[in-house]
């Protein structure tokens, strides 16, 4: 008889919401606000989620290129600052487009703010449209409006779109109790509510982004994007990193 073709592992969430800071962008030591090889390496992981038929929207950050609040401290208006900075998620977000393309990935990058020559507007049916024809969605410039970050962004699209889950992918491996760079003593959570995260004033999230997430009962999963699979062991249902939920 022949081989069994294996049948694709069960993913526990079907559609995501990835929060990617700008910074996970950046080069060794910050040589390079985009580095061609760290790039590449998380829209693998992209796509080997995308196989699996987990439906993706990518949220990315600017922090890489800009952030409104450090430009705030130069002496750059809020406002300005603030807009400066989401045009730096449109750069990644393009950047992430590229090169899932080269890939074989097909993606649509709507924008918060009208650009219509690089990317189109954000319209909710149409970005659900996207990916039930497989498509990976990214969301640029924010919610639009300064004085919102791209947590809130996240908070927001997981909200309007109906996602299982916030998949927040950062440079550690979780939530702890306190800083685990200063404290060798400091726990780290596998899984803790928001009420608590709430008492303990843990820094998962900016306030209005994880009061989203907790009036409409988006979890959260805080994990290390670093580790190798890390995505895919998240879609999965692996124990990996801290969640949050109600």
């Amino acid at each position: 008889m022949p081989d069994k073709i294996p049948s694709a592992p069960k993913v526990k969430y079907h559609r995501i919401i990835l929060k990617l800071s700008g910074e996970v962008l950046r080069g060794p030591k910050g040589s390079e606000a985009i580095d061609a090889a760290i790039l590449e390496k998380i829209c693998e992981q992209v796509k080997e989620i995308h196989l699996l038929g987990v439906q993706i929207c990518l949220v990315i950050g600017g922090g890489n290129i800009f952030r409104g609040l450090q430009g705030a401290k130069k002496g750059v208006d809020r406002t300005t600052g603030d807009y400066m900075g989401m045009l730096s998620t449109v750069i990644n977000g393009l950047a992430l487009m590229d090169c899932l393309e080269k890939m074989g990935v097909t993606t649509r990058v709507q924008s918060a703010i009208p650009m219509n020559q690089i990317a189109e507007p954000f319209i909710l049916r149409r970005a659900i449209r996207h990916l039930e024809k497989k498509r990976v969605v990214i969301f640029v410039a924010g919610t639009g409006n300064p004085y919102f970050s791209t947590d809130t962004t996240a908070a927001l699209r997981a909200s309007e779109m109906h996602a299982d889950i916030i998949m927040k992918a950062t440079k550690v491996d979780g939530i702890y109790d306190k800083d685990p760079a200063k404290h060798l003593d400091a726990v780290r959570y596998d899984e803790i509510t928001f009420i608590d995260a709430l008492r303990q004033r843990l820094n998962v999230m900016d306030s209005t982004a994880f009061s989203l997430c907790l009036d409409n009962s988006v979890p959260i999963l805080v994990f290390n994007l670093s580790q190798e699979h890390a995505i895919k062991d998240a879609v999965l249902g692996k124990k990996i990193g801290t969640l949050v939920r109600n």
